[in-house]
């Protein structure tokens, strides 16, 4: 029998098929591990909120990272990759040198900030870094998803911090406005204050309606819109 393939369809309402939309949310990456406990004790002392710990016939351990709508699992019988293989997971922070001097403050070893070498798709570094090459510092110009931190767990699995303060158009609901900590929202507003204090100036006098300003601006921005003037 020839391969199919299904598509689910709706009609909108010019009554032209199009493929239904179905909330699908990525909450789950597994990592492997090899000595349970150890691993336990190590995202412990990241900070990170243990979500669960179960022992039966096999052995689950959930961590949530602070602000993330993502977990990570691990524990006995839960994946057949080999301890330590797990590399290329990103954390995203607005601000890189914090992150990484929290990490520093708290006795876990990590990286100096570097950046990617640009257009270089080959060397002898991580494949899944921009350019492949680690360049030492942050990114000259400091653009969001071009600067980066890395540590390890007690296995080898490699975690990297990469530094977005502003997201590409496209890289988020344009129907929603979401922050995912307090962090993120406080950010979001100090680079609406900095805006609005350009606009303010632009028209010479105190913009009343600061707030709504605000709103347009911080909906705009994460929604890859064109920003208010």
């Amino acid at each position: 029998m020839a391969n199919a393939t299904y598509e689910i369809q709706a009609n909108d309402a010019a009554g032209e098929a199009s493929v239904a939309k179905v909330d699908m949310k990525f909450e789950i990456v597994v990592i492997p591990v090899s000595d349970v406990d150890r691993a336990k004790e190590f995202y412990a002392r990241l900070g990170w909120r243990l979500d669960a710990d179960y022992d039966n016939d096999f052995r689950v351990i959930q961590f949530t990272p602070p602000g993330s709508g993502c977990s990570v699992i691990f524990g006995k019988n839960v994946t057949g990759a080999a301890p330590g293989s797990a590399q290329g997971l990103y954390l995203i922070v607005d601000d890189i040198e914090v992150a990484r001097k929290n990490l520093l403050r708290h006795g876990f070893e990590v990286s100096e900030v570097f950046h990617g070498a640009a257009d270089v798709y080959s060397g002898p570094d991580e494949p899944y870094l921009f350019g492949r090459i680690r360049v030492s510092g942050p990114d000259p110009e400091h653009r969001s998803y071009r600067s980066f931190a890395s540590f390890r767990d007690p296995d080898g699995n490699g975690w990297l911090f990469q530094e977005i303060t502003t997201r590409l158009p496209g890289r988020i609901d344009s129907t929603a406005t979401t922050f995912a900590s307090a962090n993120d929202l406080a950010s979001a507003f100090r680079r609406a204050e900095a805006a609005h204090g350009e606009h303010e100036k632009r028209i010479g006098q105190r913009d009343a309606n600061w707030a709504d300003w605000y709103a347009a601006y911080m909906v705009a921005e994460q929604s890859g819109k064109e920003l208010p003037q």
